[in-house]
Formats: C-alpha cells, structure tokens, sequence
C-alpha cells in the first residue's frame, strides 16, 4: 500500500494523553489551579490558532491533490502555504489545539501530558511518515528537510 505505516495514528497519540490528564483531573484533582480568566482566553485563542493553521495546511493538501488524512498517499512534496515553515504543519495544530483544550478544560494534567502526547506523536506517527516520504521522494524530500525543520 502506498501510505505511512504508522504506529500511532495522529489524533489518538495526542488524545489519549489529553483525555487520561482530563481523568486525572476529575477523579484526584489537580495540584494547582488553572481557571484564571486569561488562561481560558488563551485556550481559545489556541484553539483559533488551530481552526486557521490547519485549514491554511489542509487547503494547500487539497490544492496539491494529495491525501488530506494521515495514513493517505502522498503524492507530493508540498512546500507550500504553512509547508513553508513546518513540515509537519496539522501535526504542529493538533498540539497547539492539545494544549488549547487543556487550557479551556482547567486541567493542569492535561497541559502537564501534552509532552507525552508529542512523543507518541514523533515515534508512532512523524517517524514512519518521513520513512515513507523518503522512501518515495528520496531526494527531493531530503532537500525540503535540509530547508524546512520538522517544527518550526
């Protein structure tokens, strides 16, 4: 088949350590509290980050005729839109929407898990695809990763 073979699908590596803070929160409680106005402001204000990176990644997937879910073929190097700064731009929104809804929710281990989130994210999912990506485009795909870092 040609797409990545990931060990974690995208969403799941980022949410399970999202959702597991949210029931740590619940059922202990969290050892500081973060319900301050400014903070649930700055939760939305990530989570409207999010809505337009993603869309602006999404919309130069779409534009390029390229897989728009993870795990999809690929069937170009788009370097492009926020391709040009990020090479794993949804994957940079999904963490940024992560640390948002922790942030909304008040739950210090939700925020706290967001690292774990992005280790899960790297191995099960960033790693098998630039394998893939490399495999595929060879050197085409190693002159962007010279160019544009993983993050930002």
């Amino acid at each position: 088949m040609d797409a990545p073979s990931f060990r974690i699908w995208p969403p799941v590596a980022l949410g399970v350590p999202l959702a597991a803070g949210w029931g740590m929160s619940a059922s202990v409680g969290d050892p500081l509290v973060i319900g301050h106005p400014g903070v649930r402001a700055t939760g939305w204000f990530l989570v409207a980050v999010f809505g337009l990176w993603n869309g602006w990644a999404l919309q130069s997937m779409a534009r390029h005729r390229t897989a728009l879910l993870p795990g999809g073929a690929t069937t170009t190097v788009i370097q492009t839109g926020p391709y040009r700064f990020s090479r794993n731009p949804l994957y940079l929104g999904l963490i940024v929407l992560d640390i948002g809804l922790a942030l909304l929710s008040g739950s210090l281990w939700a925020l706290v898990l967001v690292p774990l989130g992005v280790i899960a994210l790297v191995w099960g999912a960033i790693l098998p695809e630039e394998r893939y990506l490399s495999a595929k485009f060879g050197t085409e795909y190693a002159e962007y990763c010279r160019r544009v870092r993983r993050w930002l």
